[in-house]
């Protein structure tokens, strides 16, 4: 079951940044959540493949892969060796991929919740941030994937470690049905995914309703609705935290995007 948490004042957004918890055997707070922020209450989880194919998606993503893959090994010339990395550096660049973008980072979670709207529409919806439990989804894992995660010491699978166990979708959606997911960490080709703190989900044919799926097969997700009356001041909150578009997409795109909002008059 999702947990819904309603933010109405400030102080409530620690309750999103301070998740860490006690480890004794290290003696440190770590915490085991992934964020994904959207500005709109109305948006949800989808991957760009639903949103761009709608239900012929699955359909039509290994025609999307193929015609990438064939254009872009020229600068990648091993895109043809991994079908996670033709996934990943697709989605990178803007390909519809079955990939859904998440964060470690809360206050990145919290950037995205707070930009990519029109200014001026900036107090008309709540935002929201979801947060999910990494050790709670491994643990919906086959159990071939389990021992993998074990054997590398590891709570993320990387392109290498996913090879081994998997490497071609069809078996990855007939392994996961719509029992699990795995959650990928992406090699760091930039800085832009550096500076995200950027992971993704990979999400099975068999999961059409991702939302539907963390409701029924988890009890840590939780889905903060922050009020649309706070998300100007936690805006400029983020922006004095040098959370912003200038270290969030590093080149002068990004730094223009962040002066162009800086200097938006209301």
């Amino acid at each position: 079951m999702v947990k819904v948490q309603k933010i109405q004042e400030l102080k409530e957004i620690w309750d999103i940044i301070s998740e860490q918890r006690y480890e004794d055997a290290i003696d440190r707070y770590r915490s085991s959540y992934l964020y994904r922020g959207l500005p709109n209450i109305n948006f949800h989880l989808d991957t760009s493949l639903h949103r761009n194919c709608k239900y012929k998606g699955y359909n039509l993503e290994s025609s999307i892969l193929r015609n990438f893959t064939k254009y872009a090994s020229i600068e990648v010339p091993d895109l043809v060796s991994s079908v996670w990395s033709q996934l990943i550096i697709g989605q990178h660049h803007g390909l519809p991929t079955r990939l859904l973008d998440w964060t470690y980072s809360p206050l990145i979670g919290l950037h995205f919740a707070t930009s990519g709207e029109a200014f001026k529409e900036m107090d008309q919806n709540d935002c929201v941030v979801w947060a999910i439990d990494i050790e709670e989804i491994n643990g919906l894992l086959p159990r071939e994937y389990k021992n993998k995660l074990r054997e590398e010491n590891a709570y993320l699978f990387t392109v290498e470690m996913l090879n081994e166990v998997v490497q071609c979708l069809d078996d990855y959606d007939n392994d996961m049905g719509n029992n699990s997911m795995i959650l990928l960490e992406p090699p760091s080709v930039d800085q832009r995914i550096i500076n995200q703190y950027s992971y993704f989900s990979v999400i099975p044919r068999e999961i059409s309703d991702i939302e539907s799926f963390l409701n029924s097969k988890t009890e840590h997700t939780i889905k903060y609705i922050i009020d649309k009356s706070l998300k100007w001041r936690v805006r400029d909150m983020l922006d004095q935290l040098n959370v912003n578009e200038r270290i969030i997409y590093p080149g002068l795109d990004g730094l223009s995007s962040w002066i162009k909002r800086h200097y938006y008059v209301k």
